[in-house]
Order: structure tokens, then sequence, then C-alpha cells
């Protein structure tokens, strides 16, 4: 019986010795940063800021799943907290995964109904072709203190262009500018729902405006590519593909584009 005691408390010290080589290999092979950050939440465990700043070093590396398992962490410890269901929804929206993002943002205003969390989920909505956008964008409209009239609009936009109902989507991008009309992602929108109607000249004209306001728009260079392109004009297109390029070397559409065009 001594014997089988012995055995077992020195079976237990080698997983013991096996586990903190373990886990000491694993602390060692963290990245630098990422190691202080745990340890500075090892330090301040109720620290929620901390926290935040590891979820943000794993989206900003675009480790989506890590921020997302790390975010849920701080969830089982205050489930209430609504700004928690807002990282996670957007997480997972980053991820490509808009039925939890959904879910998470309708999370975050039962806990607390921000108009901000309602723009999110409504243009999720109006992203995956749900009508549920239009009553969120109402919702917006009818609460003065909102004061979210744009987005509102812009959301009633971007639902009917994604049902493909264009003539329909540019009068509410239209409102939108006429309310904001720095609102640079409102030029874009209507500016692919006049390509989508073939009015290519009319859609140059509603992304020039948004470059002027704003010079370092790929998305907007990229559509103003596809118009000129079109219109048979590859001079113009190629410029433009390669203006988007030059913004974000990744843009995988872009490339493409002037692949097609028979450019390297």
């Amino acid at each position: 019986m001594k014997n089988i005691f012995l055995g077992l408390i020195t079976a237990c010290i080698w997983c013991t010795a096996c586990n903190n080589t373990d886990t000491n290999s694993k602390e060692a092979a963290l990245p630098e940063q990422e190691k202080q950050l745990r340890d500075a939440i090892n330090q301040h465990p109720d620290s929620l800021l901390l926290k935040e700043n590891l979820i943000q070093y794993f989206r900003e590396n675009s480790n989506y799943g890590q921020a997302i398992t790390e975010t849920e962490k701080a969830i089982q410890k205050d489930s209430a907290n609504a700004r928690l269901w807002d990282i996670k929804a957007t997480l997972h929206f980053l991820n490509k995964d808009t039925v939890n993002a959904m879910s998470s943002f309708e999370k975050a205003i039962a806990i607390d109904p921000q108009p901000i969390y309602r723009i999110s989920l409504g243009l999720i909505y109006a992203q995956t072709k749900n009508a549920k956008a239009l009553s969120v964008a109402n919702w917006l409209l009818a609460d003065s203190l909102a004061k979210a009239g744009k987005q509102a609009e812009f959301i009633k936009g971007f639902y009917y262009s994604y049902i493909n109902d264009c003539e329909k989507a540019i009068p509410f991008f239209d409102t939108c500018l006429a309310i904001d009309y720095t609102y640079t992602d409102a030029y874009k929108e209507k500016a692919i729902c006049l390509y989508n109607l073939g009015q290519y000249k009319e859609a140059i004209q509603s992304l020039e405006k948004a470059v002027a306001l704003q010079s370092t728009y790929d998305e907007a260079y990229y559509w103003l590519g596809r118009c000129y392109e079109k219109l048979e004009q590859p001079k113009e297109a190629i410029m433009n593909y390669q203006a988007a390029i030059q913004i974000d070397p990744d843009y995988a559409e872009a490339k493409d584009a002037l692949a097609r065009l028979g450019v390297k």
C-alpha cells in the first residue's frame, strides 16, 4: 500500500512538472506583445480595459477566432455588459459570420438599446436581405434623440440595393446625402445602383464626389474602374484600378480586373 501511495505521489509530481513545463513552454512561445497583455490581465483580472486591449490585439492581427474567444471569456464574467456583446458582434461580422453577428447585436440592444447598436444591426439586416432593416430604420427616424436620420435613410437604401430594387434605393441615398453631403458611403452605394441600372456616367459623377471627399477611398476607385470599363475606356479603368490597389495592395477584385485588362 505504501509503495502504491508513493507511486501515485510520484506520478502526480511528474504530471505537475510536465504541466508546468508545458505551460512555461506555451508562455515562452507567446509573442511579446500578447505576453505583456496577458501578464497585465493576470495582475489586474477585473480590468475590462486590459481585456479589451487583448481582444483588439487579436483583431488587429486578423485573428478573429481568438478575439471572439477572449470576448466570450469576458462575457462569462459580465454577461450584462452591452459593450462586450457589441464587440463580439463586430468580430463575428469581420469573421464573415452574419448569423452570430446579428444575434450578438440583438443581445446588446436587449441590454442597452443604444442607436449605435441599432445602426449596426440594421446594416447587417440590410446586407442579408432581411426586411427587419426597415423596422430598425423607422425606429431610428422616430427617435429624435437618436439623431440618426442619415443612417436610417442609408439603411433603407442599402436594403433595397441588396434586394436588387435599385430604383427604389437611390432616393434613400439621395435623402441621406441631403442630410450629410460628406457621407462617402452613400455616394458609393448610389453609384453601385446606377451601375446596375446601366447608368455608368451618372455613377462616375457620384463616385467622383466620393473620392473628392476621401482621396483614399479604395472602393470608390474600384467602382470607377468598373464604370470606365463598361464605357470601353480601358486607360481610365486601369488608372482607377491601380489607384485602388495603391491604397489597398490586397484588393483582390481590383487585381483581377487589371489581369482581365492584360495588366500585370
